[in-house]
């Protein structure tokens, strides 16, 4: 099976931009290049890649597994070009997090890290779906608020630490006073939703007295959304300190179940700062922290 790596790139690429003309575009190919190529990796594999109309494209089943393994072979494939040409010098450790990384902690634990281990800097990314960017090499480590699917080879994950589920309300609201809330009091209400921070649903409250809810883009427009009055939100404790807003009043959910936070990362780590990192991460929560069970 004749594969080469000039068919994985092709893939990838087809696979984030979603056109063979942008895909051709990014690798400075033209179109029918392209698409030669594609078409000589399907033949090979014996197996439809992509899915394409005169008005639309997407991968098969096998082309989403594919993409995702092409990826991460392209990027240990270039870490080892990088470290021949850079004598063994690692390249940046790869952080990813959906909305709120690892809340009050997340700066002392990478200042700390930067101490202690210069040589190795850390590189933060905001991603709707930090998982995904570990099973495509794209990340070496992820913080979490949604447990990995169990049955997931990719990516192993570590309980950190418990948020408490938090209110966010206009600052004119008759709530804002308040040193806490009950979720009775916000089903009233419309409850904004954020699509990149999906620890909050309807399911949080009780059948029969589920809130009307909206849902909102991104963290900006959620705080917008509810620092104008349009609605209020529930999140978990990092989104205070990540995202603190000065027409947004945040007060504790007395009732509601706390969020856990994962640390996860490839099953095979890419990186060799990885199990330092989660060390470091890990000891930081137990001396710092409210720990989600015991580390190790």
């Amino acid at each position: 099976m004749n594969v080469e790596l000039r068919h994985l790139r092709a893939l990838a690429a087809i696979g984030d931009e979603g056109t063979l003309t942008a895909a051709a575009r990014a690798l400075r190919i033209t179109q029918p290049a392209l698409s030669r190529t594609l078409a000589q990796l399907e033949q090979r594999l014996g197996v439809r890649l992509v899915d394409r109309t005169t008005r639309s494209l997407h991968l098969t089943e096998p082309g989403e597994r594919l993409w995702e393994n092409a990826h991460r072979i392209l990027g240990q494939f270039d870490d080892a070009l990088a470290d021949a040409a850079g004598h063994g010098t690692p390249r940046p450790l790869r952080l990813a997090f959906a909305w709120a990384a690892l809340g009050s902690h997340t700066v002392p634990l990478l200042r700390a890290w930067r101490e202690r281990h210069p040589e190795v800097p850390v590189h933060i990314r905001r991603a709707d779906d930090p998982a995904a960017l570990l099973r495509r090499g794209e990340a070496d480590l992820a913080f979490l608020r949604l447990r990995p699917a169990p049955d997931d080879p990719q990516v192993v994950h570590r309980a950190l630490i418990r948020e408490r589920r938090m209110a966010a309300v206009p600052v004119s609201h008759p709530l804002a006073d308040r040193a806490d809330v009950a979720l009775a009091e916000l089903g009233t209400e419309t409850v904004a939703l954020c699509a990149t921070a999906a620890t909050t649903s309807a399911e949080l409250w009780a059948a029969g007295r589920r809130p009307r809810t909206m849902t909102v883009p991104g963290v900006d427009e959620w705080l917008t959304t509810i620092a104008t009055g349009a609605a209020v939100g529930v999140t978990a404790e990092g989104t205070v300190h990540q995202h603190p807003h000065p027409g947004v009043r945040y007060l504790p959910v007395r009732d509601a179940d706390p969020v856990t936070v994962h640390l996860a990362w490839p099953a095979r780590p890419a990186h060799p700062a990885t199990d330092a990192f989660r060390r470091h991460t890990e000891l930081h929560i137990a001396d710092n922290g409210r720990p989600a069970g015991p580390v190790g």
